[in-house]
């Protein structure tokens, strides 16, 4: 009985937000994008060589991170901007707050709904794309393919919740939608360009100070370089190259990476909760 009153009103804003994100056409549109993006790399990447070719399973997983870490932050920032600074400023939240809810069941039931959505999204495009891959690939090896695009899906997954959740802090501490997009944009930029860039110039330059402990650190400060490294050590970094190879030499590992992640995340839940319960309405 108590499981039941906890879930129920969980899985029913769940199942409004994922109603909201198909009846928007956010769901339609995110996921052409992510299979249009997924069928172009796979299909189309070579083109750029003068000819069309399936790449070496090694080198299109790489590929498909390297794009997605740029895509997949953006689309969970443009599906949860609103998510309590859109129903403050409408009301909405006030409304829901009437109800007997408690705010962790209206926090948690969004984040099951939001991680839905993107889990929807991103399966059927890259499985679309997998199974593509099985049918027309006779090079690639079935087993190997299915592990790569799964553990490509699960980590894609776990990066766009933690996006999700950062997002949720910045609507819940915003006033206004468009101060919430600017402000993500602007954690975006800063996250998938210029900590990424400044980490790659660390680790291809000679300074005295950047030996493995420090870029272990400088990893472990931001989810998205912990996604392309968890992508690159997947894959076996050895076939990567440049500053690429050296990012999947972090001496955290692969359970080591997933847990700094689920770390992020989990830090990033508390924030989120803790902010949303002392929110004034």
């Amino acid at each position: 009985m108590f499981i039941t009153r906890l879930t129920s009103p969980i899985l029913i804003i769940a199942y409004k937000e994922i109603c909201d994100s198909s009846r928007n056409r956010w769901l339609t549109f995110m996921g052409s994008m992510f299979l249009l993006l997924s069928l172009s790399v796979s299909f189309a990447g070579s083109a750029v060589t003068g000819s069309l070719y399936l790449p070496e399973l090694d080198s299109l997983m790489s590929s498909l991170s390297t794009i997605s870490v740029f895509i997949i932050p953006l689309a969970a920032i443009l599906l949860c901007y609103d998510s309590f600074v859109g129903e403050d400023e409408s009301g909405t939240l006030l409304l829901l707050l009437s109800y007997p809810l408690t705010r962790m069941q209206i926090l948690f039931g969004k984040l099951l709904g939001h991680v839905t959505v993107m889990l929807v999204a991103t399966g059927a495009a890259f499985g679309l794309t997998a199974v593509l891959l099985l049918m027309l690939g006779e090079h690639y090896q079935k087993g190997e393919l299915i592990s790569a695009f799964v553990q490509f899906l699960i980590s894609s997954n776990l990066l766009a919740l933690t996006f999700i959740l950062i997002s949720y802090i910045v609507s819940l501490k915003s006033t206004e939608k468009a101060k919430a997009i600017g402000g993500l944009l602007l954690i975006w930029f800063l996250f998938v360009l210029i900590y990424d860039l400044l980490l790659l110039t660390i680790l291809v330059s000679d300074f005295s100070f950047a030996n493995q402990y420090v870029i272990n650190a400088l990893i472990a400060m931001s989810p998205t370089d912990l996604y392309r490294a968890i992508n690159l050590v997947a894959i076996d970094g050895n076939q990567a190259s440049g500053s690429l190879a050296m990012l999947a030499n972090s001496d955290w590992g692969l359970p080591g990476m997933y847990g700094l992640l689920l770390l992020w995340i989990g830090s990033l839940t508390a924030i989120s909760h803790r902010i949303f319960k002392y929110k004034p309405l």
